[in-house]
């Protein structure tokens, strides 16, 4: 375990804490709720509202991890099969976590993420065939293209359900759910263009010797 793949771990820890915190205040709204002074008068906010600043730092905090990682696996020279494979796995399992959580919130469509859903398993098998002929599979230019909407689109819907837990739900939240959905399209027909040119690669490859 590389100091490059601890660093991909982190994203491992940071998407299930992500998701507690996101639904907790759907069970517990009464202990999680925040006491605020409105005039002299005091308001008891909703326990959504406490959770917008610490998603928000989770979600930076396990994109920053995804950069870092990179960056010390190049420079330390770090790079191996186990990275290639692991690194997009913690990718998978930390966008997976965000975009379940934005369909129960009603932000994004769950025809979509059941696409998304299917594209990643899919890859997944046809990394597991490509191991079988000797080959560690690791992300494409398309695949990282298909990344960084991902990130645009989880951004955008995370924009969104913060407005929605600060209860300024209106044009701006609508607009913000639409630009969301937009992006998180195009990130979907990005993805399945990168799963056919994995497919391709596969077929391609012939099986190792070894």
């Amino acid at each position: 375990m590389t100091l490059a793949n601890k660093v991909t771990s982190i994203r491992l820890i940071l998407a299930p804490v992500f998701f507690l915190i996101y639904l907790l205040h759907r069970f517990l709204p009464s202990v999680f709720a925040v006491a605020s002074n409105y005039g002299g008068e005091e308001v008891l906010l909703t326990g959504a509202v406490w959770t917008v600043p610490v998603l928000w730092i989770l979600y930076i905090g396990s994109e920053i991890t995804d950069m870092l990682d990179g960056i010390i696996a190049r420079k330390r020279g770090e790079i191996s099969d186990f990275g290639k494979l692991y690194d997009p796995f913690a990718d998978t399992l930390t966008q997976l976590t965000y975009f379940f959580c934005f369909v129960i919130d009603g932000i994004l469509p769950p025809v979509l993420f059941l696409a998304v859903l299917y594209r990643e398993f899919s890859v997944l098998f046809v990394r597991n065939q490509m191991l079988a002929k000797g080959v560690a599979l690791g992300a494409r230019m398309i695949g990282k293209i298909k990344t960084v909407t991902y990130i645009m689109a989880g951004a955008l819907a995370l924009m969104a359900s913060s407005v929605l837990r600060l209860g300024l739900s209106g044009s701006f939240y609508r607009s913000l759910t639409l630009a969301a959905v937009a992006v998180f399209i195009v990130s979907v027909i990005i993805a399945i263009v990168s799963f056919f040119e994995y497919v391709s690669i596969y077929r391609k490859t012939p099986k190792s010797k070894t």
